[in-house]
């Protein structure tokens, strides 16, 4: 099951925890209402017969996935592709991430600017919204296996921060202010 905690302000390794003193942790609704970011427990081993997997795929227009493996022995230009992950950057479209071993972290920005870091592990599919800031690294077991979904054909365009006149920033402000209560309403 997902974790979240506020970060501390410490840049040392990137793949450690990284908790404020005393550690504070935010319930999976409260991350909802402050980020808009969604979780989902997944049958990792079966994600192909998984329901709830098939109607989110439905619902959403997930209509393209595939698969990487982000380790050092597998992950051509591993340094650089880390590094580029852990900068902060935003993307026009959802970021849909299920994790189907391994483990790492997704961090995000609150709606104070605190940094969130959402450790995921298998099993774990996590909604990232277009447009909130956020970076992704491994943990120190330097290995994560997901399957990515997109619609349409896969777009992965970070764009670094700032971004903040870009219309998907601007939207994703616009329903931050509104607890995203009309976030993904069909």
């Amino acid at each position: 099951m997902v974790k979240v905690w506020y970060m501390d302000t410490e840049e040392t390794d990137q793949r450690l925890e990284h908790h404020r003193n005393p550690p504070a942790y935010l319930e999976l609704d409260d991350l909802y209402k402050k980020t808009g970011v969604e979780y989902f427990k997944i049958n990792a081993d079966e994600y192909q017969n998984d329901n709830t997997l098939t109607e989110l795929r439905a619902q959403r227009g997930y209509t393209y996935d595939d698969e990487i493996t982000c380790s050092e022995k597998c992950l051509p230009d591993y340094a650089n592709k880390l590094k580029a992950f852990f900068t902060e950057h935003l993307h026009t479209d959802e970021e849909i991430r299920l994790i189907l071993d391994g483990s790492g972290y997704f961090d995000v920005r609150d709606n104070e600017d605190n940094w969130l870091r959402i450790l995921v592990v298998k099993g774990d599919l996590i909604i990232i919204p277009s447009g909130i800031y956020h970076r992704f690294t491994l943990d120190s077991n330097n290995f994560i296996r997901t399957r990515r979904y997109f619609v349409g054909e896969p777009v992965w365009a970070p764009h670094n921060r700032p971004a903040d006149d870009m219309d998907c920033r601007k939207s994703y402000i616009k329903h931050q202010s509104e607890n995203f209560v009309q976030l993904n309403k069909v």
